[in-house]
C-alpha cells in the first residue's frame, strides 16, 4: 500500500506500515531525496521569520536543516543528538517519546551546540510533526540554552498536527487505517 503525495510540485510514492492494529503510517523519508530536500527547505524558507540559527533532531530533519542553513546563508545548524558522544561536554538533555520510536528517547545537546543557541532565534525544523513530542523536547531545548524559539516547521503535518496553528508545514499527510483508506 502505498500514498501519493506532492510536495513543491513534486509526486512521491510514501510507503504504508503498521504503528499499531488500527493505524498506519505514510513513511515520508527525506534521505537520499535531494529534489524534495531542497524544495522544501526553499519553501520553507519562504515562510520563516528572522531566525539566527536552525534546530533539529537527529535524523530524518538533518538533510533539511542542512540544506535550510546552506539556502539561507547561514554557517551552522544546531542537531540534537540521540547519544552523547565523547566529544559533547557539559550535556543539555531532555526526554521524547514519537509516533514512529517504541521507545522513549532522550536527546543531547553539547556545550557547542549550546553556545551557537544561546540568546538565539531558534527556527526548529523537521521533516514531520505528528504528535508533536519531538518539537516539545526540542523546545525544551531551546528554554534550557536561554535562547528563543521563533518558528516551528516541517514539510509535512501528520494526523492532528495539521490542525495545529502554532507551526508552519508544506503539506498535510493523513493517518490510515489498516485497509490503507485515509482517516
Amino acid at each position: 500500500m502505498f500514498y501519493e503525495i506532492e510536495i513543491e510540485g513534486l509526486k512521491r510514492q510514501l510507503p504504508l506500515f503498521p504503528i499499531n492494529e488500527e493505524t498506519y503510517i505514510a513513511a515520508f523519508i527525506m534521505f537520499s531525496d535531494v529534489e524534495v530536500t531542497k524544495a522544501s527547505a526553499k519553501a520553507l524558507l519562504a515562510k520563516a521569520p528572522e531566525f539566527d540559527v536552525i534546530l533539529t533532531a537527529e535524523s530524518k530533519g538533518i538533510p533539511l536543516a542542512y540544506e535550510m542553513a546552506r539556502q539561507a546563508g547561514i554557517d551552522d545548524y544546531v542537531v540534537a543528538r540521540k547519544k552523547t558522544k565523547l566529544y559533547m561536554k557539559n550535556v543539555v538533555e531532555t526526554r521524547v517519546k514519537s509516533i514512529t520510536t517504541d521507545h522513549v528517547q532522550t536527546l543531547f545537546l553539547g556545550e557547542r551546540e549550546v553556545e551557537l543557541m544561546a540568546g538565539k532565534r531558534v527556527l526548529i525544523v523537521d521533516d514531520v510533526i505528528s504528535t508533536g513530542q519531538s518539537l516539545a523536547s526540542l523546545e525544551k531545548l531551546v528554554e534550557e540554552v536561554g535562547a528563543t524559539t521563533v518558528a516551528r516547521m516541517a514539510v509535512l503535518a501528520e494526523g492532528d498536527a495539521s490542525t495545529r496553528d502554532d507551526i508552519l508545514y508544506l503539506e498535510t499527510l493523513p493517518l490510515f487505517d489498516a485497509k490503507g483508506n485515509a482517516k
